[in-house]
């Protein structure tokens, strides 16, 4: 069949029972919100800024999930302003490092919003503590159908930033939606990998990956006679005497009063131990080479997760006409969990130009 014969096929499909289509009554597809009950108080692990204008805001993604966020708006700031949604790290919540992160960038002169992914912290969704690569990678874009929408902010210089875990999603999501003009993905994680492979690829082999799938499928049957699903755990309340040294940093952070806080599910009993299902067959690095909108992988030289982020950058491609749109940053002695919160090691200064290059010029 030549191609001009499969194109009218199709052309008849599509106009067919034309009639009776638009004669049917459409059905009801409206964003309801759930009822979300959020914290009035400030309640962040940083200080309030006084230079930023603070409010809550609700937003739903298209599996109609009730999001919640925070945004910071610059004091004195007029007409339509570039905008950045901010999430992550994986497992924590937007009173943390994604709160930090929007804080800062809205002192520079950005609307920002950080926001809790679906399942966590104060936004909507059931079962609570779940992940889902799909479903987080469109917390993004759904972030960017709010952003996009809003009177104060300019719908063509919308970026997105997303730290550790959320770094490689924030990836993904470049990758899925050209609204997005600019992405950060600092000191990220490509939680794919790390399910599927296991840290530092040590367990990158089918046979290690059936025995993993083996114990998750026992789980998913405990869970569902139980009718609940059972935590993974967070960061342990006692770190063991062999520890690794990325334990202890993220100990260090998410079990003292520098990152601790009360809905956090890395501070607390962490997601639901059969969240890695989906992530081990979902490479989220399968696109990134097609992203042509500007990315910036930024990493610490000392962080246990700086392949990760290394790798990722190797898979982005230069986009012809745009060949300094592509950068990996790496900031000198930094750990992982550097990158969370230190103000005096985060090089805000670099992350302010690139969003300057790409959503402001």
């Amino acid at each position: 069949m030549n191609k001009k014969v499969l194109l009218a096929a199709g052309v008849l499909f599509l106009t067919a029972g034309t009639k009776d289509l638009s004669a049917a009554k459409p059905q009801e597809n409206i964003n309801k919100m759930e009822k979300l009950t959020l914290t009035k108080e400030w309640d962040k692990t940083f200080p309030k800024s006084d230079k930023v204008h603070h409010s809550k805001v609700t937003f739903v993604n298209r599996y109609g999930i009730t999001l919640a966020a925070d945004m910071y708006k610059p004091k004195g700031a007029a007409g339509k302003l570039p905008a950045i949604a901010v999430c992550g790290p994986f497992g924590a919540v937007k009173e943390q490092a994604a709160g930090l992160y929007a804080q800062e960038m809205a002192e520079r002169g950005f609307l920002t919003i950080a926001f809790d992914p679906s399942f966590t912290g104060e936004s909507g969704g059931a079962p609570r503590y779940m992940t889902s690569p799909d479903i987080n990678t469109e917390d993004f874009s759904a972030a960017v159908d709010y952003l996009v929408t809003n009177p104060d902010v300019h719908p063509k210089r919308v970026g997105i930033i997303g730290i550790c875990g959320w770094g490689g999603i924030a990836v993904n999501a470049a990758a899925a939606d050209p609204r997005i003009k600019a992405t950060l993905a600092s000191t990220m994680y490509d939680m794919s990998r790390v399910n599927a492979n296991g840290y530092f690829d040590t367990a990158d082999s089918a046979e290690a990956r059936n025995e993993l799938r083996e114990k998750l499928a026992a789980q998913c049957t405990e869970d569902y006679r139980n009718g609940t699903p059972k935590p993974g755990g967070g960061v342990p309340d006692v770190l063991p005497a062999d520890a690794p040294e990325f334990l202890r940093d993220y100990y260090d952070y998410y079990k003292t009063k520098r990152g601790y806080h009360p809905r956090s599910l890395n501070s607390n009993g962490g997601r639901n131990a059969t969240s890695p299902i989906p992530w081990i067959n979902f490479p989220l690095m399968s696109r990134a080479s097609e992203i042509e909108n500007a990315v910036m992988i930024l990493h610490g030289e000392k962080a246990h997760s700086f392949y990760f982020g290394s790798d990722a950058y190797k898979k982005l491609t230069v986009t012809p006409g745009k060949e300094n749109n592509k950068l990996f940053v790496v900031v000198p002695g930094a750990s992982h969990t550097d990158l969370y919160d230190q103000k005096d090691i985060i090089p805000f200064a670099a992350i302010e130009k690139f969003f300057d290059e790409y959503l402001r010029k």
